[in-house]
């Protein structure tokens, strides 16, 4: 059965009877991931599929494109984290400025009902939907009564104090915090994209480095981080140290993501990669020369090494009983 619906049109019989979770989903975090489950048990309780609701473009592109954030995963990756987190159905809606106008009762009876055959939503205790989100969640609660559907609001999650979000997780990746990001994504942050030439400057000044193409999606704070790269074409990992930032040695105006393996490539070389931001190492600055750079860059690299034999000897702990 066919998990992703790219219209209404298209899901229509072939998506429910169905417990649903409606939202952007930017990022699939810690969050998201308790709706996810929230659903999912539903849906496996009373026997209907879990359902995904979802928007692209995000709807502040359409109602208030200054405000719109950049996003911190792309489509695909998102709808790849949905799957994993059990979603047996999504419906990709396209949010149009129709979709925009829409009164909460007409998304309602149009979309849920008669589109999705909804018997169970769970959101948010914040969700808001419809025109001018004058959607809340007593309306839904409301609406749920009228058309035959439960609704279960969830609390915000708490993690050490922060309210999980995606402007939290944004915001940490703005200032470099890596560590508080992934603890709050439940997962690496990562970047995808193809596999570039570069200037050719590693090769014969500094280190080799593969160098990505980045897309849309909100790039972290200018710097160096231990990372670990993966060849999305065929599963292949490699510990693997990154370097974000415009090169400015080298008098660089663009954006560069460098990202040196620790290990040999041992085959092709990646057409496609995944890059997971573990640590922060430091900042990008100029250096004098290109020897000084090297240097610096092999200082990195001896950091990252002891990070991963450090991960490695954790991993081969007995798990404790």
């Amino acid at each position: 059965m066919k998990t992703v619906f790219r219209s209404l049109k298209e899901a229509v019989g072939n998506f429910g009877p169905c417990a649903l979770t409606i939202g952007n989903f930017d990022g699939v975090h810690l969050g998201h991931r308790t709706l996810l489950r929230q659903t999912r048990q539903l849906a496996h309780n009373n026997g209907w599929t879990s359902g995904v609701l979802t928007f692209d473009p995000h709807p502040a592109v359409i109602v208030a494109p200054e405000r719109a954030p950049q996003m911190i995963c792309s489509l695909q990756d998102r709808l790849r984290l949905l799957e994993q987190a059990g979603a047996e159905r999504i419906l990709v809606l396209p949010f149009t400025r129709e979709v925009s106008l829409m009164e909460p009762e007409e998304f309602i009876e149009t979309v849920l009902v008669s589109g999705l055959d909804v018997r169970a939503v769970v959101v948010g205790q914040n969700f808001h939907f419809g025109r001018r989100q004058a959607g809340t969640p007593s309306v839904l609660a409301e609406c749920g009564t009228k058309y035959g559907f439960d609704c279960h609001f969830l609390a915000p999650i708490v993690y050490r104090g922060e309210v999980v979000s995606s402007t939290a997780i944004r915001g940490h990746l703005s200032k470099g915090n890596i560590g508080q990001a992934n603890r709050l994504l439940g997962r690496c942050f990562s970047i995808t994209g193809e596999i570039v030439s570069g200037h050719g400057i590693g090769s014969k000044q500094t280190v080799p480095t593969l160098n990505l193409r980045p897309g849309d999606e909100i790039v972290p704070a200018w710097g160096v981080y231990i990372s670990e790269t993966e060849d999305l074409s065929n599963g292949r990992r490699w510990p693997s140290i990154t370097n974000i930032g415009n090169r400015p040695t080298f008098g660089g105006d663009e954006l560069t993501i460098e990202t040196f393996l620790l290990a040999g490539l041992d085959g092709m070389a990646p057409e496609y990669i995944s890059v997971s931001l573990r640590r922060w190492v430091r900042g990008e600055r100029a250096f004098s020369d290109a020897p000084s750079l090297r240097a610096q860059i092999l200082r990195d690299v001896e950091r990252a090494k002891t990070y991963w034999r450090r991960v490695e000897r954790l991993q081969s702990l007995p798990a404790s009983r």
